[in-house]
């Protein structure tokens, strides 16, 4: 057992595959060799009855890693189990259940999704019935006393601070996926639960594989006390690593000595080189001297390909939501199909069973006739755009193995049990919401591990589709590669501080702090930061080898690039605000009858103004018919540059937009526009004045330097921008090592200092009534939201203007200038501009103490939300967002996470306040057509 001195892991050596049979089983035993089996077995059974209990109900053998883990829970120690997706960790986890039921006692089993939470319901539910398991996710609350709760982690962290009757009789925790604390955003819940638990409750922590178990175990002691650690890299289904060259596969590996040592395969090195130079030295087509464009093989010829390899189901990898749509549609114009008649009717069956709860007026918006239709096919985009409800059935539908081919972004990779025989990768570059980066090795086996269907396959395939950016030799050492570290993202918030100074008093919360898996790496960190700076210096060092020129200092070359691409960005984000105010104004000036360019778009072409439209929330909206007959709103993002009115026509009185014939003859009135002036004005891009001067002297250096004439200059700059990148990387660590110490208790310190000054915390550090209203909130802008209730901001609003003024505290936009809106007068737009103002105040507070805790409010959703809350059918709601429709999925996850903020604020508010009951009415309102599904339902 692991001691605080000595918490060294316990290594397994795995057997083969699963499946294979021992080595005893192949000769018959002899009666002697049977007796003392028996003997061993009640031996066994007599110092670990439990688990002698538990092995007949699994219905399989243990393995040695899951064996050695149960055994120290029945010894009264907490586990740490780190091993790969499917290997089957979440038996430790059903052990611990199993313990706690034979005792007498509770058990919670914590996960950190809610869809997670609801399968895991499920499979306990099937083993012990549903009297003792119950389910609490904040969508669903069933059978809460039970004596196994399933949940999310936030629940189990809530119940802590508010000191929760139901952790009476507690004896394990279950914190399934524990390698959640490394979320940016949700990963310090994970660590205030691991701190909080009372010392009698057993830890049972289920991880990914991660290369820092021994630092995560040693901190668990620490908090924790007694914690084995229980490491296994086996994967019971073993995986082949491939490469697809246009319509070649080939193994990445010649075998498993030359995939321990990163050898790549001698034959696909030779043929990526021959590709690489055919690629190079093939001209465009009409552009003589410039490279030919590489094209991907077509998604359905891959398909096709695995298919005859007998490797579907597979899951795409795409990095995109609307490449994961894309694809599909890809597919199905290409007519593919992949499922039987009989398959087909039990994909309709099984659909129309879970969308019977969907609104019928509903599904034509939420596209659910194209998304039958690819079901039917064997086809299915997986992706965080979708309505959970479509992304359930689709899990269900793939499990069941009648969707064969499921396009998805990485997010598929987290938790749900969604396995394929074989995972494709298209791309090895990912969006992080900053900027396009590598996938790292971690991320790259949380990919591929999906491949492998545990008891279904004998072997699990991935497939990297080979383009010139990528070098095989990367594509190995990712998959090689044994280092995914787990860091911790815990931060005091303000929430947690009063909750922490309520619950233990300010010194103490101080020290709990320093007591953080955070707090413990950034004292060990210094070193390991030195070091990680000096590998990077060292890997630089060989970058510049490879970008060396002949002709001239290409790193002075490179800069000028990289100059000219700093000016660029810097040009595109000024010229962007100042095209879409300048938008704004000419749609505004827009009469009826009016003929306008829609430049670019699915409407791209003349239209006539119907109706102007009111202005809202700062955004008009015209109603226009275009020449392909199409009547609709448009918006600002269809127009990136002003418009201007390039005829008039006179709209009928009473004109009717929904009526064909009417549109029919109105369109045709478009014909007699003048052709030269509409060809004019067709793109809606003026012409610019004159570039920029900066960038004109920067490119004129760039193609005066001798290295632009050379022949490698691109290979020299892919080299360059390598270097580049690692050596902004390594500022990063450098600025760090300043930083570490104590980092996080100076933090606590100016957050309850702040705390203090609004009256959050009295002078000698207790809680007020205002931070006990605080310590209810619990929303990322948990101050701001305390400041603004405080203040009475929303004090007389509407339920449907309560729902729209708080949605700018949950929601954040996913793109650069999805940004800002403004509002027309009235009570939400004064609620509004009260909130920026308490923010702007609050952001300079946090700048005078070095916090930076609440980022600016968000208006993107106050439309779609007050619309909906009104009544409003979904259709027009999703096109209302601001920078185009909004995905259903988008929708309904910011819609819940308003609803729970007014929960939160309901709570908050007491029970003598007006707005608890406005609160109250504006969940009533919000949660109806596909905010009311659950998929307990």
């Amino acid at each position: 057992m692991a001691t605080p001195e000595d918490p060294r892991p316990t290594a397994i050596d795995e057997p083969g595959p699963s499946g294979d049979p021992h080595p005893d089983e192949l000769v018959e035993a002899s009666p002697a060799e049977r007796h003392a089996a028996a003997r061993r077995r009640a031996a066994e059974a007599a110092r670990l009855p439990a688990l002698a209990d538990f092995v007949p109900q699994v219905g399989f053998d243990l393995d040695d890693f899951q064996r050695a883990a149960c055994e120290a829970l029945e010894g009264g120690s907490g586990v740490l189990v780190c091993a790969p997706t499917g290997a089957g960790k979440t038996v430790v986890g059903e052990f611990a259940v199993h313990l706690a039921l034979r005792q007498g006692r509770k058990c919670f089993y914590t996960t950190p999704i809610k869809a997670l939470s609801n399968q895991k319901y499920h499979d306990l539910v099937a083993r012990h019935g549903a009297d003792k398991v119950g389910l609490l996710t904040g969508d669903n609350a069933i059978n809460g006393d039970a004596p196994v709760v399933v949940m999310t982690t936030e629940v189990l962290r809530n119940m802590l601070y508010a000191g929760s009757s139901t952790l009476t009789g507690l004896s394990y925790v279950v914190m399934d996926e524990v390698h959640y604390l490394a979320d940016r955003l949700r990963g310090a819940v994970w660590e205030e639960v691991i701190i909080h638990l009372p010392e009698s409750v057993t830890l049972v922590s289920l991880s990914a594989t991660v290369s820092n178990a021994e630092e995560f175990a040693q901190w668990l002691v620490t908090v924790r006390g007694e914690t084995e650690v229980v490491v296994s890299e086996h994967r019971p289904v073993p995986l082949w690593q491939h490469m697809l060259v246009g319509r070649r596969m080939f193994d990445l590996f010649h075998d498993s000595d030359a995939a321990r040592k990163h050898d790549v395969h001698p034959e696909l090195l030779r043929h990526t080189r021959e590709m690489l130079r055919r690629v190079e030295l093939t001209p465009a087509r009409g552009r003589p001297g410039r490279p030919r464009r590489w094209l991907p093989q077509p998604r359905p010829d891959v398909i096709d390909r695995l298919e005859r390899e007998e490797l579907l189901p597979a899951i795409f990898f795409i990095f995109s939501r609307a490449g994961c749509d894309a694809a599909v549609q890809q597919c199905l114009t290409s007519g593919v199909r992949l499922t039987s008649p009989t398959e087909r009717a039990e994909v309709r069956r099984i659909v129309e069973r879970g969308a019977a709860a969907i609104p019928h007026e509903d599904l034509a918006a939420l596209g659910y006739w194209d998304w039958l239709d690819a079901l039917e096919r064997g086809l299915a985009a997986h992706h965080a755009g979708m309505l959970p409800a479509f992304k359930e059935i689709v899990e269900e539908l793939f499990v069941k193995g009648l969707v064969k081919a499921v396009f998805a972004t990485e997010t598929l990779a987290l938790g749900i049990n969604m396995p394929a025989r074989c995972v494709v990768l298209e791309r090895l570059v990912k969006f992080n919401g900053e900027a396009h980066v590598e996938l790292t090795p971690g991320e790259y086996t949380q990919l591929t591990g999906r491949a492998g269907r545990r008891g279904i396959d004998i072997e699990g395939h991935a497939v990297v589709l080979w383009g010139p950016e990528v070098d095989p030799r990367h594509v190995a050492g990712l998959a090689s590669t044994r280092t995914y570290p787990l860091r911790s993202s815990f931060r005091p918030s303000y929430n947690m501080a009063v909750n922490l100074v309520a619950s233990v008093g300010a010194f103490r919360a101080r020290e709990l702090l320093e007591s953080s898996f955070a707090q413990f790496q950034a004292d060990r960190s210094v070193v390991g930061i030195a070091r990680q700076v000096q590998r990077n210096t060292d890997t630089m060092d060989a970058y510049e080898s490879e970008l060396r020129c002949h002709h001239g200092d290409f790193a002075e070359y490179f800069a000028l690039r990289v100059a000219i691409a700093d000016r660029e960005r810097e040009l595109a984000r000024d010229s962007a605000q100042l095209r879409r105010v300048a938008a704004v104004q000419s749609l505004t000036k827009l009469r009826a009858g009016d003929v306008i360019q829609v430049p670019s778009g699915r409407r791209a072409g003349l239209a006539i103004v119907l109706d102007p439209g009111a202005v809202a929330f700062g955004e008009p909206r015209p109603l226009v018919l275009t020449e392909d007959r199409w009547a609709g709103r448009l918006s600002v993002a269809d127009f990136p540059t002003p418009v201007q009115a390039l005829d008039r026509v006179r709209v009928p009185r009473h004109f009717n937009h929904r009526a064909p014939a009417a549109r029919r003859d109105l369109a045709a009135m478009l014909r007699a526009v003048d052709a030269p002036r509409r060809t004019g004005r067709r793109g809606g891009r003026s012409r610019p004045t004159g570039e920029d001067e900066q960038i004109l002297a920067l490119r004129a250096l760039m193609r005066a330097h001798p290295c632009h004439a050379c022949a490698d200059r691109e290979e020299h700059a892919r080299w360059a921008e390598r270097r580049h990148r690692l050596m902004r990387d390594t500022e990063a660590l450098r600025s760090k090592v300043a930083t570490r110490a104590n980092s996080l208790a100076r933090t606590f310190d100016q957050v309850c200092g702040l705390l203090s000054d609004r009256g959050y915390l009295s002078a000698d550090g207790e809680v007020t009534d205002a931070g006990r209203m605080l310590s209810r909130i619990w929303t990322e802008a948990d101050l701001l939201a305390a400041e603004c209730l405080r203040a009475g901001v929303w004090d007389g609003l509407s339920p449907a203007e309560l729902a729209a003024a708080v949605s700018v505290l949950v929601y954040e936009a996913r793109r650069e200038g999805d940004d800002r809106v403004s509002l027309p007068r009235g009570p939400v737009a004064d609620a509004i501009d009260e909130t920026l103002r308490r923010w702007g105040g609050l952001e300079s507070a946090e700048a005078a103490r070095g916090l930076d805790l609440t980022r600016e409010p968000d208006l993107g959703f106050v439309w779609p939300m007050y619309r909906w809350a009104r009544g409003e059918a979904l259709a027009p709601v999703l096109a209302s967002h601001g920078d185009g429709e909004m995905p259903a999925g988008d929708f309904v996850r910011w819609a819940r996470q308003v609803m729970d903020l007014l929960g939160q604020l309901a709570e908050a508010a007491g029970a003598s306040s007006a707005l608890r009951a406005t609160a109250r009415e504006a969940m009533t309102a919000v949660k109806r057509g596909v905010l009311a599904y659950t998929s307990m339902a």
